[in-house]
């Protein structure tokens, strides 16, 4: 299975870092901003299954793309997986949004909507941490691709929210991964730029 990325110079979401420079995004403070976002989701799940009345079981199947996770990948390719599944979750969550505000309700409010928002938010956060992760550990950048992703969800209203629904989960899930990948990285990783700027500024001192 091929990774629903491509390769490009810069990460989606990220501002460009100029040599030996790089933000203070560690694994562990990515990880913070995972579970932070893992509660909203957790919330936001419940809040739409009890407003739509769904049913306990509502089957499972993944919607985004990438690599099994393998004992062969080290620390990057565990980071390049995570970053290209939540670009993905992404594209699936703007989209529905868009089609849950023209297509289902017509504009939502309160909690729901707020929460909502929230996780738009801390999922763009959550991806500018591991891209700036994968640009410090030198690592060629990811940008999103729609293929395969299921984008324009069904016609039927019933289906469209149990679509919504299923795109909701599946931010949810990669969330979770999300949490479990950035604890298990090293706690070096992200640090080599830093390394490099040090380095050339011992040599200018000496010159």
């Amino acid at each position: 299975m091929m990774m629903a990325a491509r390769v490009t110079r810069s990460v989606q979401g990220s501002s460009p870092s100029s040599p030996g420079r790089t933000s203070r995004t560690t694994p562990a403070r990515a990880a913070a901003v995972a579970e932070q976002l893992q509660h909203e989701c957790a919330t936001l799940l419940e809040l739409y299954k009890k407003r739509e009345s769904f049913p306990a079981d509502l089957g499972d199947g993944r919607m985004v793309s990438v690599p099994p996770s393998s004992s062969q990948l080290d620390s990057r390719d565990e980071l390049w997986r995570l970053h290209s599944a939540l670009l993905q979750c992404r594209n699936l969550l703007e989209r529905a949004v868009d089609k849950e505000e023209k297509e289902l309700t017509g504009g939502e409010k309160g909690e729901y909507k707020n929460r909502r928002t929230t996780v738009k938010e801390r999922l763009s956060s959550l991806l500018l941490n591991t891209g700036e992760l994968l640009k410090a550990d030198g690592a060629a950048a990811l940008t999103p691709s729609t293929d395969g992703l299921e984008l324009d969800g069904p016609a039927n209203p019933f289906e469209l929210k149990l679509w919504v629904y299923r795109i909701y989960r599946e931010v949810d899930h990669w969330t979770k991964m999300a949490v479990t990948t950035l604890k298990h990285l090293p706690p070096d990783v992200g640090k080599s730029r830093i390394r490099i700027g040090k380095a050339r500024a011992l040599r200018s001192a000496r010159r």
